[in-house]
């Protein structure tokens, strides 16, 4: 039968990552392609605490229908959490539990845009954010990303240029690049989209996993003018696998999102949310965040001490300050496809092509994706030395 499928739809393609990840079958293949969480990261023996202690003491609520909002006693423990870091107002924010920080960024951009409408992200951006914007019609304007965040003038020039609804951002720890927006680019940021009438949403996956260097405020903690809506996930900190993110911001935002969610899926997983609530509520958030911190401080390192000892001076990579990933850059003119190519097929290494990140996959690019979350110490060090040989026989010491 010859289907015929949406025009929104038909123009959408499987990541690129997940292709790569297609290779990670192979025993063999040490992939630093995921954006998984360190395995040993995970709280299992407080899940499994938590998770006896619901069916023990109310399992309907964990097994009934849920509201769409979420479940009351996590969005209030979030909303006082999220005052006092001074990311939420009460008398002007409302918030709603989502799956995942995923669902959270589709709908806002489904709420605020309209077919044809320019949304504006860093270039590049997260391949999972980018493909729920296509999915919609939405024309992406992608905007140079620079050591300290977006180019600003040619953020002001797009701008101008466009009818641009809403500037997607991920300031701390961005993913693919690892880099974080600095103090003054955040406040310019904030300015330019007031002056030119644009939503900001900042989407902060990876903002409690800071294992270096010194805090920097959220976008959403300096708007005064219901500009911003802010999405954030436990993925990172408690387990992807319960898909338990939240999105907050103007009142007026979020009841259109709560309407569009009941659509989606009616609610986000009750006995996960419940989980999130109880373990925000009996845990030390502080201990355990330190632990998570003191994780990837170590992999972080020891990933970039073997680049440095392994890989062709040629390449330059970013050094961050917390997140999962590094950001290669291979010297102009280079193969990049060829190089993540023939790294997954004949040294065994994984990686992520940087097109797979960009507006469209037909922009220029010769840098690639690391992830040192995923892989054990032994993989990192074997890995690297794989991609140190390749790196050095293709461009030399």
């Amino acid at each position: 039968m010859n289907y015929k499928f949406s025009e929104n739809i038909s123009g959408l393609k499987a990541s690129a990552i997940r292709e790569i990840l297609k290779f990670t079958s192979d025993p063999e293949v040490i992939s630093f392609a995921a954006g998984n969480p360190a395995p040993e990261a995970f709280p299992i023996d407080e899940i499994k605490s938590i998770s006896k202690s619901i069916f023990d003491d109310n399992p309907i609520l964990a097994l009934q229908y849920s509201i769409t909002e979420g479940y009351p006693a996590l969005r209030n423990t979030l909303k006082k959490r999220m005052e006092a870091s001074g990311t939420f107002n009460p008398e002007t924010d409302e918030l709603i539990i989502t799956s995942g920080a995923q669902q959270a960024n589709e709908l806002t951009a489904k709420v605020l845009c309209d077919k044809g409408d320019t949304l504006i992200c860093e270039a590049p951006s997260f391949i999972g954010s980018l493909n729920a914007f296509k999915s919609y019609g939405i024309n992406l304007a992608g905007i140079t990303l620079e050591n300290d965040g977006v180019n600003l003038e040619e953020l002001e020039q797009t701008l101008k240029s466009t009818n641009t609804k809403l500037i997607y951002l991920i300031p701390n720890f961005q993913n693919p690049t690892g880099l974080t927006m600095s103090l003054e680019k955040r406040k310019a940021v904030l300015e330019l989209a007031k002056k030119y009438g644009a939503v900001i949403l900042e989407d902060n996956p990876y903002g409690d996993l800071r294992f270096a260097g010194e805090n920097v405020p959220s976008i959403k903690s300096m708007d005064k003018d219901g500009v911003v809506v802010y999405s954030r996930t436990f993925s990172k900190i408690l387990a992807p696998g319960i898909r338990v993110g939240y999105v907050s911001g103007p009142k007026e935002i979020i009841n259109k999102i709560i309407v569009c969610k009941q659509v989606e899926d009616v609610h986000t997983n009750i006995w996960a949310q419940v989980l999130a609530e109880r373990f925000l509520e009996t845990c030390d958030m502080d201990k355990h965040l330190e632990k998570l911190r003191g994780i990837y401080r170590n992999k972080c390192a020891l990933m970039l001490s073997e680049i440095k000892k392994n890989f062709s001076s040629k390449i330059r990579y970013t050094q961050p300050e917390g997140g999962l990933f590094i950001w290669c850059t291979l010297p102009d003119g280079c193969d990049m496809m060829g190089f993540c190519k023939r790294a997954v097929e004949e040294f065994k290494v994984a990686v992520v092509p940087g097109s797979a990140f960009m507006v469209s996959e037909n922009d220029k690019t010769s840098s690639f994706r690391l992830n040192f979350s995923t892989p054990t110490d032994e993989q990192i060090v074997k890995g690297c030395k794989m991609l140190g040989k390749l790196s050095k026989e293709m461009f030399g010491e």
